[in-house]
């Protein structure tokens, strides 16, 4: 599948690569999903030869793009789920490598590793903000991913029905965050981008990203690991707000100095305060891990739900598809009989 806007001039470049056939694979299917385009990338898709199109009459983002983009191709069928870029960043001749270790059932998710830190238009403020990003990110998610970030990526049937994505932003930080929380397997091949076609419509500037990346990485936090964010919360503000009462006791028990002054008092109330805190962080981890734990079994459901959905969606359309080309047969075998 590929994410558009206006895409026109890029879009027979992406072609010129895509794979004709792979081994193990029967048929290869290609889905433009058309995010509110104004030039010509739908006429031009059609004659590469695309009959499968998701439109969005305005423009939504990459985010909502890939959602978009992920249940028309379970719809018509798909059984491994390939996403590279209208603009050509990706080697589209590596997809048999991509989806290699899929078929070889070692993997549900696999990513292209483009080693960020050697590609030449990355700035030095670029190349550390995604070497940490990625190093936060993984330990949030508990994976091993190299490339955080990379758009070039597969997944199967299955790991495609038990994504259920919210974010408006950082589509790929989200995949990554609830695969690892959905135990995945995941698999990772190194490649090299194409030369740079066009300026980045996700990214406007460094700081923009880290900001919104970093939300995204947030809620995954809180709605996958709330205790491990909320409890060693709880637990800071806990031994801090003790601070002041230990010193006081301290002073009644050891030492000469007298026990009243208002700075005792200032300092109890502040301890009192941020015991406060504690206690209203360890509720809301007890709180939020009840949410996560009926999110789970929301998610279970709504798996299921999209199966049979996108199951039978799948049929209708493959009957659809026989039923023109039959059709077409038809005609043409007429038009010869004439």
């Amino acid at each position: 599948m590929i994410p558009c806007l206006n895409e026109e001039a890029t879009l027979p470049l992406v072609f010129e690569t895509m794979p004709k056939s792979i081994p193990g694979v029967d048929s290869i299917e290609v889905l433009i999903i058309n995010d509110g385009s104004t030039d010509r990338t739908v006429e031009v898709a059609q004659e590469l030869g695309v009959r499968h199109f998701v439109h969005h009459r305005r423009n939504q983002g990459l985010a909502y793009t890939f959602r978009d983009g992920l249940k028309g191709a379970l719809e018509i069928g798909a059984d491994i789920i390939v996403l590279t870029d209208g603009d050509n960043q990706y080697p589209q001749e590596r997809i048999p490598d991509l989806i290699q270790p899929i078929l070889d059932g070692k993997a549900d998710v696999v990513i292209a590793d483009r080693e960020t830190q050697t590609i030449e238009h990355f700035s030095p403020l670029k190349k550390f903000y995604q070497r940490n990003g990625t190093k936060f990110l993984n330990l949030v998610a508990g994976t091993a991913v190299p490339d955080a970030t990379s758009g070039f990526r597969a997944f199967s049937r299955e790991a495609a029905l038990k994504l259920n994505l919210v974010s408006r932003y950082s589509f790929g930080m989200e995949t990554i965050i609830q695969s690892g929380h959905k135990r995945m397997a995941f698999a990772f091949i190194t490649i090299k981008t194409n030369p740079k076609t066009r300026e980045s419509r996700l990214i406007k500037s460094n700081m923009t990203h880290v900001r919104k990346s970093g939300a995204t990485i947030l809620r995954g936090l809180v709605t996958y690991k709330p205790y491990a964010l909320f409890l060693t919360l709880g637990l800071f503000l806990l031994v801090v707000g003790l601070i002041p009462f230990v010193h006081y006791l301290y002073v009644i028990l050891f030492t000469s100095l007298p026990a009243t002054g208002s700075h005792h008092l200032q300092s109890l109330i502040i301890g009192g305060t941020i015991l406060t805190a504690s206690f209203f962080s360890l509720t809301l981890g007890v709180v939020a891990d009840m949410i996560s734990v009926n999110r789970a079994l929301l998610e279970d459901v709504l798996t299921e739900v999209k199966r049979g959905r996108t199951s039978e969606t799948a049929r209708l359309t493959v009957q659809n598809l026989n039923h023109h080309e039959n059709g077409a047969t038809r005609e043409r075998a007429g038009a010869l009989r004439d």
